[in-house]
């Protein structure tokens, strides 16, 4: 593998981590029940008759699935009604049904993650162009699925996606930056590091209005309950049994819930750029968050980090001003995200009043505390310009 070639690892210079093609929006005929449970779950919610609906579901016929495609849909589908049938009612249960475990379960294999609701259901495949010939972008992306449906729930994914699709354009520049830095190219780093710095100013831009229509309070108390796992979670202490999983022993799984951790974006430009993080709780979790991301998003995360040291190069140019200054740029784009996201995670989470042990204020959707390393990990990142200094954002 050449980790030049971003096909290798799935990945396209215009869509990055996104799927090639569109989400799928629906399954084949034959799952019909399933589908209308799911394009109906704000209803079933709202009617506090989700369980019932599940517990009265058809078996799911797993051979039925005939391409990559339908596998991604099935398992946003049960991804999100599994978390409903979890949440979606009090009390909080530990358990679900055969009928949704064992589909969920095998889907998850097929998929090498868990059968947990991860990154990859809740955002990379979860969205639909309002128009099939424009951008994916804010403005022309819509959800493919919900739980409760509305605006802050929406614009929260939503967001998401912008991000992960504007970010294309950096992953074509670890590429292209990688093949500079063997090449001894200097002059082709600077550009590709130009670049990049351009995708980091339009993805912090894209994180920026996630307040223009995700309200903090609704997020937390509308949005964000459906998101948590069944790890470090006070209402599910020995997590979910999945019933009639039988690889699984009846004893309950502990797993993380939906977290952008899971997105191999950050973690991706940290790697290139040569920003390390000492040991703490929150990089323990960060390397336990990529067991949830797509295998090949994986594998090109861990390409990255074997490839020679971008950061050493840049430093030993040292009279190539250009050239540093056009890595701080990129590592200063990449702090200022963290800040606004450690903004995000106090206004969102840590100020917002608690009133469910199953949605805790003090710990992230993952199910740690996250202010204090949040914070550190800004504070690192920082800490690895080269020198120059870097002006001219807010």
């Amino acid at each position: 593998m050449t980790l030049c070639d971003l096909s290798t690892f799935g990945l396209s210079e215009t869509r990055g981590f996104l799927p090639h093609a569109d989400p799928l929006m629906s399954l084949p005929p034959s799952f019909s029940a399933w589908e209308r449970v799911g394009q109906h779950l704000p209803k079933y919610l709202a009617g506090l008759s989700l369980r019932k609906a599940v517990n009265a579901l058809p078996p799911f016929k797993l051979d039925a699935l005939k391409s990559d495609s339908e596998v991604h849909r099935a398992m946003v589908i049960l991804s999100f009604i599994g978390h409903a049938y979890v949440f979606g009612e009090k009390p909080t249960v530990d358990r679900i049904p055969e009928v949704l475990a064992r589909p969920w379960y095998e889907v998850a294999q097929k998929l090498g993650r868990p059968p947990v609701l991860s990154y990859e259901s809740y955002a990379l495949d979860n969205w639909q162009r309002i128009d099939p010939s424009g951008p994916i972008a804010m403005g022309n992306v819509a959800l493919a699925q919900n739980f409760l449906a509305g605006i802050d729930e929406e614009w929260f994914v939503i967001v998401h996606v912008d991000i992960e699709a504007r970010a294309a354009q950096a992953l074509k520049a670890i590429a292209a930056g990688r093949k500079a830095v063997i090449s001894n190219d200097a002059a082709g780093l600077t550009k590709n590091l130009q670049e990049m710095a351009c995708a980091l100013d339009g993805m912090y831009a894209s994180l920026c209005a996630m307040v223009l229509h995700c309200d903090p309070f609704i997020y937390f108390h509308r949005v964000r309950p459906y998101i948590h796992g069944w790890k470090n979670n006070p209402a599910l202490p020995n997590g979910l049994i999945y019933e009639g999983v039988q690889e699984y022993g009846g004893q309950g799984q502990v797993l993380r819930g939906e977290t952008g951790a899971q997105s191999t974006i950050i973690p991706s430009l940290d790697a290139f750029l040569g920003v390390g993080h000492q040991e703490d709780i929150l990089k323990t979790y960060l390397m336990e968050m990529r067991t949830y991301m797509p295998p090949k998003h994986r594998a090109f995360l861990e390409a990255v980090e074997a490839g020679p040291s971008t950061r050493d190069f840049v430093i030993a140019q040292a009279a190539n001003e250009a050239l540093k200054k056009a890595y701080d740029e990129c590592v200063d784009w990449v702090e200022k995200f963290r800040t606004k996201h450690l903004e995000y995670a106090v206004s969102y989470i840590a100020k917002q009043a608690q009133v469910d042990p199953s949605n805790p204020s003090q710990v992230g959707t993952g199910g740690t505390p996250f202010v204090k390393y949040l914070t550190k990990h800004r504070d690192e990142t920082g800490q690895h310009k080269v020198g120059c200094p870097v002006t001219g954002h807010p």
